[in-house]
């Protein structure tokens, strides 16, 4: 069986800038684009250093490989799709992210589990599905 062609999406700044996040292809997964990132990390601060930062719709893991990226103190990925899922470890794996956790769960069990303060959450839910709705209140 032929391997899955994966995409690429480029960290922007930090430690691992220029490095390249692979990911397959999964319904309702567009990756943060770049400048939007860039804009969000301008707000945040360039230097996330003490930070404990959340990636709930981790997708491609972008979000929270650009926040270790950029040292952050810890970054948790929250992915439900296991296929992305797994290309997130293969990520962690290469470039040797130790400082963050992974959990193949859906969004909304994985904050009713959760009790972990944290200073900076990504929410980039797939569009379309009414997510952001229903994780806000938690």
């Amino acid at each position: 069986m032929p391997k899955q062609k994966l995409n690429t999406v480029r960290i922007n700044a930090g430690e691992w800038r220029s490095r390249l996040i692979k990911f397959p292809d999964a319904q309702g997964l567009r990756p943060t684009p770049e400048r939007v990132r860039q804009t969000v990390f301008n707000w945040l601060g360039q230097d996330l250093t003490g930070k404990h930062c959340l990636d709930l719709f981790a997708g491609s893991g972008v979000m929270g490989f650009e926040a270790l990226s950029r040292n952050a103190k810890s970054v948790v990925l929250v992915e439900k799709t296991t296929a992305v899922y797994r290309a997130i470890l293969e990520n962690k794996a290469v470039l040797k992210a130790d400082l963050a956790q992974f959990f193949n769960l859906v969004a909304l069990i994985f904050l009713n589990k959760n009790q972990q303060l944290l200073d900076v959450v990504f929410l980039d839910p797939p569009y379309q599905q009414g997510l952001l709705a229903k994780v806000l209140p938690v």
